[in-house]
């Protein structure tokens, strides 16, 4: 598995891009927060999808090697 792929990056991207622009329009002030928030959740979220594909991947790939050996056995027999 090669990380994130193509659509998470540019989600990414965009998001922090509207971040710094938010930055650059409203200031330092008390809005930052909520900008950083949203900024951080949709990180989270794409890193938390990354993580289950991730996860689902791996179990694909033992069920797989779990057929291909009952597929054995049961040419042996």
């Amino acid at each position: 598995m090669s990380g994130l792929d193509r659509a998470s990056l540019v989600v990414i991207v965009v998001t922090f891009f509207l971040f710094l622009l938010a930055l650059f329009a409203k200031g330092l002030t008390h809005d930052l927060l909520l900008e950083a928030g949203v900024f951080l959740v949709s990180v989270k979220l794409i890193l938390m999808g990354y993580q289950n594909r991730a996860a689902s991947d791996s179990i694909l790939e033992e069920l797989r090697r779990i057929e291909s050996v009952l597929i054995e056995k049961d040419c042996s027999t």
